[in-house]
């Protein structure tokens, strides 16, 4: 028997099995499993036994909590012996009984001196960037088209290989960022919220300039935006109606953007501080493995980020439900805390008013992978943060307005998570996954950590590291973080991750979309 390091935990491995903690009643199979494989001189698999799924290490009468990772996970839904798969079929979940004990993992944070450096784009007023975008913001969707048609003037042609950048070598690309609401809606919080996002977006340092464009007609007037936001002079803006139609809004965007190439392509990379990088984590298609490997892996890599002097940014609230004991007890302050509890009471009131189950989160894919329940999920997905200090609690696409571990109020739904993300200031994305999940997130540049060897090898196009290698027992959980870590400053430096190669990113813009449609 071996250990590896699970967050503040070692976790006892085998040839075969992993129990994460000396409570659980579970533990994880690093393979697949034949009914009646024995195990050990009195233990053997009851059923077929998936990799990444959970057998029971323990006898459990119906109705006694299960665990892993030395939390509850769910309730026995029959009796469970020892070797049997634990699964839907017998794993329910339940009411859990949550000690918040706000602030008592609070610890000093010990920051590393020299802090680590990478090259970055400083702007005029002292922004960072990490890319170099030029962006086309749609107020409604009414105006998208009219966007993303200008935007393709500046694509390369697939045919040809003509490139109309090619003579400007220091800009990313010209992005159209277009969405399905700015109208039909109140003027209330789904306006506000939509507001948000484009004024995160609009001062994003990643975008030298953009461009916004309206109908003329809609909710979200282009003027009132401005006005609100404090944004008359820091962007271009027009409307299709005032401008005299789509051809000559177009034809205005394609002039405006070319007039701008050659300043923004006079931009030069420098060293700068670590402590400017602002990282989106997120976890999607998530499997057994991936509160073992990548999500704890990321964790320890955002731990470096933050004793550098960086900011991450977990989110996702549903996928924290069951775990957000954890994060209050991490919590700076206990107003932090609370208002984290909050937002978790504000979902469950919500689940209720919609009429759906916050278990019902675990997707079919998840579930295919290992998981159960969303206790369970939660559990897993909180290790991304690592194991400092909450420092601030926002609602969605507020800015970030403190350095360290920071935690966004938002959907599980991966595009609108990410697109508040970036709207609070995130200027990298770092995204896991078991199941193969693709992604991009313009204009911050996304990395892929794959669970497991095996999806890894099956889809090398779009994974940037493979976090397998902590279960195959040829790298600790600190050595992954550490090369998770060194990825983003390179990534962060002008280096294409996978996602970019593959020019991911356009599609994923997601204003999440609240209240009624009028």
């Amino acid at each position: 028997m071996s250990t590896i390091s699970i967050g503040d935990e070692r976790a006892t491995m085998s040839d075969v099995l992993i129990q994460l903690h000396p409570d659980d009643s579970v533990a994880i199979c690093r393979r697949a499993l034949r009914e009646g494989e024995r195990l050990t001189p009195d233990f053997s698999a009851r059923q077929d036994i998936p990799a990444a799924h959970k057998i029971a290490i323990r006898s459990l009468q119906e109705g006694e909590p299960v665990r892993k990772y030395g939390q509850v996970i769910g309730y026995a839904s029959r009796p469970i012996v020892p070797g049997d798969h634990v699964h839907e079929h017998n794993l329910s979940i339940g009411e859990v009984d949550k000690d918040y004990a706000f602030c008592i993992d609070r610890k000093p944070t010990h920051f590393i001196s020299p802090a680590a450096t990478f090259n970055g784009i400083v702007r005029d007023d002292g922004r960072i960037a990490t890319r170099n975008y030029i962006g086309i913001l749609s107020t409604v969707n009414c105006s998208a088209h009219v966007a993303e048609v200008a935007a393709r003037f500046f694509e390369k042609n697939p045919l040809t290989g003509e490139d109309p950048l090619a003579a400007f070598p220091n800009v990313d690309g010209v992005v159209a960022l277009t969405h399905k609401t700015g109208c039909g809606m109140s003027s209330g919080e789904p306006l506000q919220i939509l507001r948000r996002v484009m004024a995160g977006y609009a001062t994003h340092p990643n975008f030298f300039r953009v461009i916004v464009v309206g109908l003329g007609c809609e909710v979200n007037q282009v003027s009132t935006f401005l006005d609100r936001t404090g944004l008359q002079d820091r962007v271009v803006s027009l409307s299709i109606q005032s401008i005299g139609g789509s051809q000559k809004a177009i034809e205005h965007i394609v002039g405006s953007v070319r007039e701008c190439l050659p300043l923004a392509n006079q931009v030069k990379r420098e060293p700068v501080p670590a402590s400017a990088l602002s990282v989106a984590l997120i976890c999607g298609g998530s499997d057994g493995y991936s509160g073992i490997t990548a999500n704890p892996a990321l964790g320890a890599a955002s731990d470096l980020l933050v004793r550098h002097g960086g900011t991450v940014i977990l989110s996702e609230t549903p996928e924290t439900y069951g775990a957000e004991h954890l994060l209050t007890r991490r919590a700076e302050d206990e107003a932090i805390g609370r208002k984290l509890v909050e937002r978790m009471a504000w979902w469950t009131q919500y689940a209720e008013r919609e009429n759906v189950s916050l278990n019902a989160n675990p997707t079919p894919g998840n579930k295919a992978g290992g998981i159960t329940t969303i206790l369970e999920k939660s559990l897993g997905a909180m290790t991304k943060s690592g194991s400092t200090n909450l420092r601030e609690v926002i609602e969605y696409a507020q800015p970030v307005t403190q350095k360290g571990f920071v935690f966004m109020d938002a959907p599980g739904f991966d595009p609108v998570q990410v697109t508040g993300q970036i709207a609070s200031g995130a200027n990298l994305v770092a995204f896991t996954t078991g199941r193969g999940s693709v992604f991009g997130a313009k204009p911050a540049p996304s990395i892929k950590l794959a669970t497991n060897t095996k999806m890894f090898r099956h889809m090398q196009d779009d994974m940037d590291i493979n976090c397998g290698t902590i279960v195959d027992g040829t790298e600790t959980l600190e050595q992954c973080g550490q090369r998770i870590f060194d990825l983003l400053l390179h990534v962060a430096s002008g280096e294409k991750s996978k996602s970019e190669q593959m020019d991911f990113g356009k599609s994923e813009f997601a204003p999440w979309i609240q209240g009624a449609c009028i």
